[in-house]
C-alpha cells in the first residue's frame, strides 16, 4: 500500500518551493507525493503537509482529507502566527525549535508530533537562514513520514503568544541608531522582496546586504 501525500504551498509566500522540489525523500516505495498551491485540488489524501500558507483554510478542507499537518519554527504555542523565525532572530535568539503539528481551526494551536531543536550562529543573512529553515522543515518532515502511520501527538502546554503579519515597513532602519543594534533586523530583511532602507530629507534610500566572498 502506498499512501497519496500532498504539500500545499502558498502561491505569494513561496519561498519554500525550490528546497522542496530539489529534495529527495527517498520513499516511494510507501508513498505518492503531489505539491500543489490551490488547496481546491486536494482532497482524499492520507497526509497533507501546509507549508507557509498565509490564509486561514476552511475547515470543509480539513475534513476531507485523513490528517492535516503544518510546519511551524517556533517552541509552540510560544511564537503562533506568522514569520516565527523572523521574530526569534528580531529578539536575538540563536537556539530555536521546529514544530510538526496537526492544523486546526485555530491558528498553530493543533496537536504536536514532534520538535526538533537548531542553531544560529548569529551571522547568518537572510538566505542561509531560509536554508537552515528549510533543512529542518524537510528533516522533520521526513522524520513523520518514515515513522507513519506509528506516530503520537500531544496538547500544547503552556501561555501561547501570537506575532502579527510583517509588512515592507518593517525593514526601515533607524539613523540615528548604529549597525550593531540594528544588525539583525538587516539580517532578516530580503534584498528583494522587502530590503532595508531608510528614509532622509525627504527621500527613501534602499540598503541591500552581502557577505563577501571568500
Amino acid at each position: 500500500m502506498r499512501y497519496n501525500v500532498a504539500f500545499l504551498l502558498d502561491k505569494k509566500n513561496n519561498w519554500f518551493e525550490k528546497y522542496l522540489r530539489n529534495y529527495k525523500f527517498k520513499l516511494k516505495s510507501k508513498y505518492r507525493f503531489f505539491i500543489s498551491k490551490n488547496y481546491k485540488n486536494i482532497k482524499n489524501k492520507e497526509i497533507v503537509f501546509i507549508l507557509s500558507f498565509m490564509k486561514i483554510l476552511p475547515v470543509s478542507f480539513l475534513k476531507r482529507n485523513k490528517l492535516n499537518l503544518v510546519v511551524h519554527s517556533s517552541n509552540l504555542p510560544k511564537d503562533r502566527g506568522f514569520a516565527p523565525l523572523t521574530y526569534q532572530v528580531l529578539r536575538n535568539q540563536n537556539k530555536f525549535y521546529t514544530s510538526l503539528i496537526e492544523a486546526d481551526k485555530k491558528v498553530d494551536s493543533g496537536k504536536i508530533f514532534f520538535k526538533n531543536k537548531f542553531k544560529l550562529d548569529g551571522t547568518e543573512l537572510n538566505n542561509e537562514i531560509r536554508f537552515k529553515q528549510s533543512e529542518e522543515i524537510l528533516k522533520i518532515i521526513k522524520k513523520f513520514l518514515i515513522k507513519y502511520p506509528k506516530v503520537k501527538s500531544y496538547n500544547q502546554m503552556g501561555k501561547a503568544t501570537y506575532n502579527k503579519r510583517r509588512v515592507p515597513s518593517d525593514s526601515e532602519l533607524n539613523i540615528y541608531k548604529n549597525i550593531k543594534s540594528q544588525f539583525n533586523l538587516l539580517r532578516v530583511n530580503d534584498n528583494e522582496k522587502y530590503p532595508s532602507f531608510f528614509k532622509y530629507k525627504g527621500k527613501k534610500y534602499i540598503l541591500k546586504i552581502f557577505k563577501e566572498k571568500r
